[in-house]
């Protein structure tokens, strides 16, 4: 196995500026008991991202979580964010983006990479999820990637969701 990255937490006043813009309250609390990703086997392919807080979503409600973590990984990787497959499977848990597509310089941001985790429930059978503090709710895998011979990207990334397609 290739070992090409290291998850940190990001700085208390990113995690609490980011708490507080997207639930309104403190999370002081909720900063001290974050978890970073983990395997839970040796032949996992997926780090497991745990819930900060308690989730509660009936069907069709979206929950956005400030998840607290960061990646830093080798050039040429990419960390691909999925829905646990249990819960996907039992609840329709899906990500609004499908896929998060957490790239290799989004570490160096101004919000320190924090990865941020939207989720619905997109329960056809009247299913409500409630999941406790601390428990998977998202897997990260790293993938190599591959770029054009005739690539001549040189941008510099400085924010997250659009960012590479801003125009300075």
């Amino acid at each position: 196995m290739k070992q090409i990255a290291k998850f940190h937490k990001v700085s208390r006043e990113r995690f609490l500026a980011d708490w507080n813009d997207t639930f309104g309250e403190d999370g002081t609390a909720v900063y001290e008991d974050i978890r970073l990703p983990q395997r839970a086997t040796r032949g996992s392919a997926g780090y497991d991202f745990y819930t900060p807080c308690p989730i509660q979503l009936a069907p069709g409600e979206t929950i956005k979580v400030p998840t607290g973590i960061r990646a830093e990984m080798e050039e040429g990787w990419v960390l691909m964010i999925y829905p646990r497959s249990g819960l996907g499977f039992k609840y329709r848990l899906q990500m609004d983006n499908t896929v998060g597509v957490i790239d290799s310089d989004y570490f160096y941001s101004d919000n320190e990479g924090h990865i941020f985790i939207k989720v619905t429930n997109d329960s056809r059978s009247g299913k409500q999820i409630e999941l406790p503090a601390g428990v998977g709710f998202a897997q990260g895998i790293f993938m190599e990637y591959g770029i054009t011979v005739d690539d001549a990207a040189e941008g510099i990334r400085n924010g997250g969701l659009g960012s590479t397609t801003q125009k300075v």
